[in-house]
């Protein structure tokens, strides 16, 4: 799927000239023409990175920066602006963009600089993430979701999931799962680790009567499988 970029820019020439160039790279795009339209479209459209001009109409650039990373810290900002100073360029980074490159511009630079940090949020988002089919643990956020949709869990159950996550193929016996996950000192029974796993197979097997991921090993225990 292409990747998808906000264009927040006023100048109608270079947005125009933005959206042939990056359009003919395969990205998607969204566009912008003011600095309050870009705050509302980054939230609603979830892009995967934001080009953002500094010198915007209603609300200017590193108001901008300063509004979406009260709430939004990993989505990838490059900063075009004509200013080249270096108080300038530390401001905006320093409140979180990622990048920023002076008008006049490359094209070609601009199209390496947005693919290098969109490089950068993927390897991050895959150290913060384990994924198994349609189901993601996010351990930023410690969040189950499934096919992007965040399902409802407890704390004890994304440690559970997250053991097995951890040792794909392994056989636990139920004490060995219960000393691990719920630790040394936890005053609970075998069947304790039935009931969650229980619950986490209604949320994660496609059909909790015949699981495939956690699979029950008759007389032993139980083996996770991705």
């Amino acid at each position: 799927m292409a990747e998808k970029l906000l264009l927040i820019e006023d100048d109608p020439s270079i947005l125009r000239g933005l959206q042939m160039n990056l359009g003919l790279e395969g990205f998607q795009l969204i566009a912008a023409h003011d600095g309050e339209e870009g705050i509302e479209f980054a939230r609603s459209q979830k892009p995967d990175l934001i080009v953002l001009d500094m010198m915007l109409p209603k609300i200017g650039g590193i108001e901008v920066i300063r509004t979406l990373r009260q709430v939004d810290h990993d989505t990838p900002i490059v900063v075009l602006s004509a200013k080249d100073q270096e108080s300038d360029k530390v401001l905006a980074l320093s409140l979180g963009a990622d990048d920023y490159v002076t008008k006049p511009f490359s094209v070609a630079e601009l199209v390496a600089r947005i693919r290098a940090a969109l490089r950068r949020r993927r390897i991050h988002q895959a150290s913060a993430q384990l994924t198994f089919g349609r189901i993601t643990l996010d351990l930023e956020g410690r969040r189950l979701l499934s096919d992007g949709v965040e399902l409802e869990s407890t704390a004890r159950e994304f440690d559970l999931l997250h053991h097995f996550f951890q040792h794909p193929g392994t056989v636990f016996s139920r004490e060995q799962l219960m000393q691990t996950v719920w630790g040394a000192d936890h005053f609970g029974t075998p069947r304790t680790v039935d009931n969650f796993i229980a619950r986490l197979r209604s949320k994660i097997e496609t059909d909790p009567d015949h699981p495939h991921h956690i699979e029950t090993v008759r007389g032993v225990g139980y083996r996770f499988n991705p």
